[in-house]
Protein backbone atom coordinates (compact mmCIF):
# COMPACT_ATOMS: atom_id res chain seq x y z
CA UNK A 1 0.00 0.00 0.00
CA UNK A 2 1.01 3.51 -0.78
CA UNK A 3 -1.09 5.42 1.87
CA UNK A 4 -1.63 4.30 5.42
CA UNK A 5 -4.83 2.21 5.75
CA UNK A 6 -8.18 4.10 7.30
CA UNK A 7 -9.16 3.37 10.84
CA UNK A 8 -12.14 1.60 9.38
CA UNK A 9 -9.89 -1.01 7.72
CA UNK A 10 -7.77 -1.68 10.76
CA UNK A 11 -10.76 -1.67 13.01
CA UNK A 12 -11.77 -4.80 10.29
CA UNK A 13 -8.78 -6.24 10.35
CA UNK A 14 -8.12 -6.55 13.82
CA UNK A 15 -11.68 -7.79 14.06
CA UNK A 16 -10.75 -10.65 11.41
CA UNK A 17 -13.97 -9.29 9.31
CA UNK A 18 -14.73 -11.78 6.89
CA UNK A 19 -15.84 -9.22 4.61
CA UNK A 20 -12.19 -7.96 4.12
CA UNK A 21 -11.07 -9.54 0.91
CA UNK A 22 -7.32 -11.52 0.59
CA UNK A 23 -5.59 -8.39 -1.42
CA UNK A 24 -6.88 -5.83 1.34
CA UNK A 25 -5.83 -8.20 3.91
CA UNK A 26 -2.51 -8.44 2.67
CA UNK A 27 -1.65 -5.05 1.87
CA UNK A 28 -2.36 -3.83 5.37
CA UNK A 29 -0.02 -7.12 6.64
CA UNK A 30 2.42 -5.44 4.45
CA UNK A 31 1.87 -1.92 5.55
CA UNK A 32 2.29 -2.47 9.16
CA UNK A 33 5.48 -4.08 9.16
CA UNK A 34 7.30 -0.73 7.76
CA UNK A 35 4.70 1.71 10.02
CA UNK A 36 5.05 2.04 13.38
CA UNK A 37 2.18 4.45 13.74
CA UNK A 38 -0.41 2.00 12.24
CA UNK A 39 1.07 -0.74 14.56
CA UNK A 40 -0.15 1.48 17.27
CA UNK A 41 -3.58 2.48 15.69
CA UNK A 42 -4.07 -1.43 15.65
CA UNK A 43 -2.94 -2.19 18.97
CA UNK A 44 -5.59 0.57 20.21
CA UNK A 45 -7.87 -1.04 17.58
CA UNK A 46 -8.08 -4.69 19.38
CA UNK A 47 -10.69 -6.12 21.74
CA UNK A 48 -10.22 -6.46 25.33
CA UNK A 49 -10.10 -10.50 24.64
CA UNK A 50 -8.13 -10.47 22.23
CA UNK A 51 -5.59 -8.18 24.73
CA UNK A 52 -6.06 -11.34 27.09
CA UNK A 53 -5.12 -13.62 24.73
CA UNK A 54 -2.11 -12.06 23.55
CA UNK A 55 -0.74 -11.15 27.21
CA UNK A 56 -1.16 -14.88 27.69
CA UNK A 57 0.84 -15.96 24.32
CA UNK A 58 3.30 -13.45 25.76
CA UNK A 59 3.49 -14.99 29.15
CA UNK A 60 3.83 -18.45 28.06
CA UNK A 61 6.28 -17.35 25.16
CA UNK A 62 8.26 -15.69 28.18
CA UNK A 63 8.35 -18.37 30.47
CA UNK A 64 9.51 -21.32 27.57
CA UNK A 65 12.04 -18.45 26.29
CA UNK A 66 13.55 -18.51 29.64
CA UNK A 67 13.71 -22.39 29.92
CA UNK A 68 15.31 -22.93 26.85
CA UNK A 69 19.33 -23.41 26.86
CA UNK A 70 20.97 -19.68 25.61
CA UNK A 71 21.37 -19.11 22.16
CA UNK A 72 24.63 -20.86 20.24
CA UNK A 73 26.76 -18.42 19.66
CA UNK A 74 27.93 -16.90 16.38
CA UNK A 75 30.07 -19.17 14.46
CA UNK A 76 33.89 -18.92 15.02
CA UNK A 77 35.95 -17.69 11.76
CA UNK A 78 37.79 -21.06 11.31
CA UNK A 79 34.30 -22.59 11.37
CA UNK A 80 32.63 -20.47 8.49
CA UNK A 81 35.93 -21.44 6.68
CA UNK A 82 35.17 -24.80 6.93
CA UNK A 83 31.18 -24.64 5.98
CA UNK A 84 31.90 -22.47 2.92
CA UNK A 85 35.33 -23.65 1.72
CA UNK A 86 35.25 -27.80 2.54
CA UNK A 87 33.01 -30.28 2.82
CA UNK A 88 33.78 -33.65 5.08
CA UNK A 89 33.27 -35.90 2.23
CA UNK A 90 36.21 -34.38 -0.03
CA UNK A 91 38.50 -35.90 2.99
CA UNK A 92 38.30 -39.81 2.16
CA UNK A 93 38.91 -38.15 -2.03
CA UNK A 94 42.18 -36.29 -0.83
CA UNK A 95 43.71 -38.78 1.01
CA UNK A 96 43.27 -41.31 -1.77
CA UNK A 97 44.85 -38.91 -4.11
CA UNK A 98 47.95 -38.52 -1.41
CA UNK A 99 48.24 -42.04 -1.23
CA UNK A 100 48.27 -42.33 -5.02
CA UNK A 101 50.74 -39.77 -5.46
CA UNK A 102 52.78 -41.36 -3.02
CA UNK A 103 52.71 -44.97 -4.41
CA UNK A 104 53.58 -43.26 -7.95
CA UNK A 105 56.88 -41.74 -6.06
CA UNK A 106 57.76 -45.02 -4.57
CA UNK A 107 56.71 -47.13 -7.73
CA UNK A 108 59.54 -44.78 -9.35
CA UNK A 109 62.47 -45.81 -7.07
CA UNK A 110 61.43 -49.46 -6.92
CA UNK A 111 61.07 -49.97 -10.31
CA UNK A 112 63.51 -48.57 -12.75
CA UNK A 113 62.90 -47.60 -16.54
CA UNK A 114 59.81 -46.14 -16.12
CA UNK A 115 58.86 -42.84 -17.27
CA UNK A 116 57.69 -41.23 -13.94
CA UNK A 117 54.55 -42.06 -12.94
CA UNK A 118 54.39 -39.27 -10.87
CA UNK A 119 54.41 -36.58 -13.79
CA UNK A 120 51.90 -39.22 -15.65
CA UNK A 121 49.43 -38.35 -13.16
CA UNK A 122 49.96 -35.39 -12.09
CA UNK A 123 47.50 -33.90 -14.33
CA UNK A 124 44.86 -35.77 -12.79
CA UNK A 125 45.47 -35.57 -9.00
CA UNK A 126 42.97 -32.98 -8.27
CA UNK A 127 40.06 -33.81 -10.68
CA UNK A 128 38.78 -36.44 -8.14
CA UNK A 129 38.27 -33.98 -5.40
CA UNK A 130 36.77 -31.68 -7.77
CA UNK A 131 34.78 -34.15 -9.01
CA UNK A 132 32.99 -34.45 -5.27
CA UNK A 133 33.24 -31.08 -4.82
CA UNK A 134 29.96 -29.92 -6.21
CA UNK A 135 27.87 -32.99 -6.27
CA UNK A 136 24.15 -34.24 -4.72
CA UNK A 137 25.60 -37.33 -3.86
CA UNK A 138 28.51 -36.20 -1.91
CA UNK A 139 27.30 -32.75 -0.22
CA UNK A 140 24.89 -33.80 3.02
CA UNK A 141 23.48 -30.16 2.71
CA UNK A 142 23.10 -30.46 -1.16
CA UNK A 143 19.35 -29.32 -1.18
CA UNK A 144 20.08 -26.82 1.08
CA UNK A 145 23.11 -24.96 -0.84
CA UNK A 146 21.49 -25.96 -3.80
CA UNK A 147 18.62 -22.93 -3.69
CA UNK A 148 20.38 -20.55 -2.55
CA UNK A 149 22.66 -18.07 -4.12
CA UNK A 150 26.19 -19.29 -3.10
CA UNK A 151 25.34 -22.49 -5.05
CA UNK A 152 26.80 -23.52 -8.77
CA UNK A 153 29.92 -21.24 -9.35
CA UNK A 154 30.81 -19.47 -5.51
CA UNK A 155 30.71 -23.27 -3.82
CA UNK A 156 32.65 -24.99 -7.02
CA UNK A 157 35.61 -22.10 -6.61
CA UNK A 158 35.63 -22.03 -3.19
CA UNK A 159 35.93 -25.97 -2.88
CA UNK A 160 38.03 -26.20 -6.09
CA UNK A 161 40.60 -23.76 -4.54
CA UNK A 162 40.48 -25.90 -1.11
CA UNK A 163 41.12 -29.08 -3.41
CA UNK A 164 44.06 -27.62 -4.80
CA UNK A 165 45.32 -26.00 -1.87
CA UNK A 166 46.14 -29.55 -0.72
CA UNK A 167 47.06 -31.06 -4.03
CA UNK A 168 50.02 -28.62 -5.09
CA UNK A 169 51.79 -29.03 -1.89
CA UNK A 170 51.51 -32.89 -1.77
CA UNK A 171 52.74 -32.53 -5.83
CA UNK A 172 55.15 -29.94 -5.01
CA UNK A 173 56.43 -32.38 -1.96
CA UNK A 174 56.31 -36.01 -4.05
CA UNK A 175 58.00 -33.56 -7.01
CA UNK A 176 61.05 -32.38 -5.26
CA UNK A 177 61.67 -35.84 -3.56
CA UNK A 178 61.61 -36.86 -7.38
CA UNK A 179 63.49 -34.69 -9.08
CA UNK A 180 60.61 -33.84 -11.67
CA UNK A 181 60.44 -30.36 -12.94
CA UNK A 182 57.65 -28.07 -10.94
CA UNK A 183 56.67 -26.40 -14.00
CA UNK A 184 55.71 -29.52 -15.76
CA UNK A 185 53.93 -31.21 -12.15
CA UNK A 186 51.94 -27.97 -11.39
CA UNK A 187 50.72 -26.31 -14.69
CA UNK A 188 49.11 -29.61 -16.23
CA UNK A 189 47.39 -29.95 -12.72
CA UNK A 190 45.83 -26.80 -13.11
CA UNK A 191 45.19 -26.59 -16.73
CA UNK A 192 42.84 -30.01 -16.13
CA UNK A 193 41.31 -28.56 -13.12
CA UNK A 194 40.24 -25.56 -15.66
CA UNK A 195 39.43 -27.74 -18.48
CA UNK A 196 37.00 -29.65 -15.58
CA UNK A 197 34.96 -26.64 -14.65
CA UNK A 198 34.61 -25.26 -18.54
CA UNK A 199 33.64 -28.87 -19.35
CA UNK A 200 31.11 -28.81 -16.66
CA UNK A 201 28.89 -26.05 -17.51
CA UNK A 202 27.94 -28.54 -20.47
CA UNK A 203 27.81 -31.86 -18.70
CA UNK A 204 28.44 -31.40 -15.29
CA UNK A 205 31.24 -31.07 -12.94
CA UNK A 206 31.85 -35.29 -12.10
CA UNK A 207 31.06 -35.78 -15.96
CA UNK A 208 33.66 -33.68 -17.13
CA UNK A 209 35.80 -34.62 -14.32
CA UNK A 210 35.83 -39.02 -15.53
CA UNK A 211 35.99 -38.16 -19.38
CA UNK A 212 39.24 -36.74 -18.54
CA UNK A 213 40.61 -39.07 -16.18
CA UNK A 214 39.62 -41.98 -18.76
CA UNK A 215 40.56 -40.15 -21.88
CA UNK A 216 44.17 -39.18 -20.45
CA UNK A 217 44.79 -42.50 -18.96
CA UNK A 218 43.97 -44.20 -22.56
CA UNK A 219 45.24 -41.97 -24.41
CA UNK A 220 48.63 -40.75 -22.85
CA UNK A 221 49.56 -43.10 -19.55
CA UNK A 222 49.27 -46.44 -20.93
CA UNK A 223 50.95 -45.67 -24.05
CA UNK A 224 53.81 -44.06 -22.05
CA UNK A 225 54.18 -46.70 -20.17
CA UNK A 226 53.62 -49.88 -22.70
CA UNK A 227 56.87 -47.53 -24.63
CA UNK A 228 58.97 -46.58 -21.10
CA UNK A 229 58.91 -42.90 -22.57
CA UNK A 230 57.17 -39.98 -21.65
CA UNK A 231 55.46 -38.68 -24.49
CA UNK A 232 55.58 -35.03 -26.34
CA UNK A 233 53.00 -33.86 -24.48
CA UNK A 234 55.10 -33.84 -20.82
CA UNK A 235 58.57 -33.00 -22.70
CA UNK A 236 60.57 -30.11 -20.91
CA UNK A 237 59.65 -27.31 -24.22
CA UNK A 238 56.29 -28.14 -23.39
CA UNK A 239 55.53 -26.07 -20.37
CA UNK A 240 54.95 -22.76 -22.63
CA UNK A 241 52.58 -24.60 -24.06
CA UNK A 242 50.64 -26.51 -20.55
CA UNK A 243 50.86 -21.96 -19.05
CA UNK A 244 48.94 -21.00 -22.21
CA UNK A 245 46.58 -23.64 -22.00
CA UNK A 246 45.77 -22.96 -18.54
CA UNK A 247 45.28 -19.12 -19.11
CA UNK A 248 43.07 -19.71 -22.27
CA UNK A 249 40.93 -22.65 -20.39
CA UNK A 250 40.33 -20.79 -17.26
CA UNK A 251 39.12 -17.34 -19.56
CA UNK A 252 36.85 -19.46 -21.21
CA UNK A 253 35.14 -20.81 -18.06
CA UNK A 254 34.94 -17.69 -16.25
CA UNK A 255 33.44 -16.45 -19.86
CA UNK A 256 30.34 -19.69 -19.54
CA UNK A 257 29.74 -18.28 -15.94
CA UNK A 258 26.08 -18.49 -17.07
CA UNK A 259 26.29 -22.24 -17.45
CA UNK A 260 27.73 -22.44 -13.47
CA UNK A 261 24.11 -21.37 -12.44
CA UNK A 262 22.66 -24.17 -13.99
CA UNK A 263 25.04 -27.04 -12.27
CA UNK A 264 22.38 -28.03 -10.10
CA UNK A 265 21.14 -29.61 -12.96
CA UNK A 266 23.97 -31.23 -14.28
CA UNK A 267 24.55 -33.27 -10.86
Amino acid sequence: MTTHPSLTQIDRYAAADPGLDEPSVWAIEVHLEDCADCRARLAGSTTTESRVVIDHVAAVLDRQIAAAPPPVGRSRPWSVLRHRWFVGTLFPWLAMTATVLACAALLGVLWVGIPSLVLLIAPLAPLPGVAVAWHRRADPAWELIATTPAAGLTTLLRRTAAVLAFVIPALALVGAGTGVSMALLLLPCLAFTAATLLLGTLVGVRRAAIGLIVVWTLAVITPSLVAARLPVLLSAQSARSWALATVLLTIMALLRVDGFRRLSHHE
